[in-house]
């Protein structure tokens, strides 16, 4: 009786879960008057590609694809380099300053610069306008550095004495035996940064004045503006849009990327986030 209770309750978590998603695209892929006749569809009566081709008629959102990928592939690989030694640092114990750093670290988590401290930082180091902009400023998550921090400490000691007496150096042990461990907290990491960049939006706006220079997310806001009647800067289309529709179209495609990233990293996703995150 529990194991049937249980279940159920599950399969109806994972229904409320999944259905509002079904119906997204179920509703991208349906005309404009049966979206405004109907709540809720999973199973489009009238199957159209309007709001797609919308979309898809202008090629900066080809570009903003573009530039959204290689912010969100350079942006995570140099989040990953700076997280991951600072990281292995913060959890040697015999690291001068340690507690300070931590301190520092955590504190961050609770209190910013504030938007315009952080945009005079930007613009002093003459990043605007530059791709840069959205990947510098946030480079290191204090959360995802504390996650990583815990997955190092919780390795045994005795793994880096027994290569210190082989001969092997700090940046030996790091490279050939810590990265190697690590190989299920990075995957991990790498995701949560690889979703964070490529949901820029915020940080495009406020850097990137450049309208050629923004990012898929910036471009489906202004074709969302645009398909309501309003004026988009930077943004041109040849056909009328199905109003109703774009907004389900642009939430597929700003999501669908990442869903199919995140079979790949899945069997690491639940061993990273708990091996960082049972020691503290």
């Amino acid at each position: 009786m529990f194991n049937i209770i249980n279940s159920t309750l599950l399969v109806l978590i994972a229904l409320t879960c999944l259905l509002p998603f079904l119906n997204i695209i179920a509703s991208s892929f349906a005309s404009t008057e049966e979206v405004v006749a109907k709540k809720f569809i999973l199973f489009p009566v009238t199957f159209s590609l309007d709001a797609y081709r919308y979309i898809l008629s202008t090629p900066t959102i080809f570009k903003g694809l573009g530039v959204s990928v290689g912010v969100t592939i350079v942006g995570t690989v140099v989040s990953m380099i700076f997280t991951a030694f600072m990281a292995y640092g913060l959890s040697r114990k015999y690291l001068l300053g340690r507690n300070t750093i931590n301190f520092i670290v955590v504190f961050s988590m609770l209190f910013s610069g504030g938007m315009i401290p952080t945009f005079l930082v930007v613009k002093s180091m003459g990043l605007i306008n530059s791709y840069w902009s959205l990947i510098l400023p946030v480079a290191i998550n204090a959360l995802n550095l504390i996650i990583m921090r815990n997955f190092f400490q919780a390795l045994p000691d005795d793994l880096e004495e027994s290569a210190k007496m082989d001969g092997c150096n700090d940046v030996g042990i790091f490279f050939k035996i810590m990265l190697p461990l690590a190989l299920p907290s990075i995957a991990t990491i790498s995701l949560f940064y690889a979703v964070a960049y490529w949901n820029t939006y915020m940080h495009a706006i406020l850097y990137i004045n450049d309208s050629a220079k923004w990012p898929i997310q910036v471009l489906l806001r202004q074709i969302v503006i645009v398909s309501s009647g309003m004026q988009a800067e930077g943004t041109a289309v040849d056909v009328i849009p199905p109003a109703q529709t774009i907004k389900m179209a642009v939430i597929v495609i700003a999501t669908v990327p990442m869903l199919i990233v995140y079979p790949f990293v899945q069997k690491h996703f639940v061993k990273g986030a708990l091996l960082g995150a049972v020691k503290g």
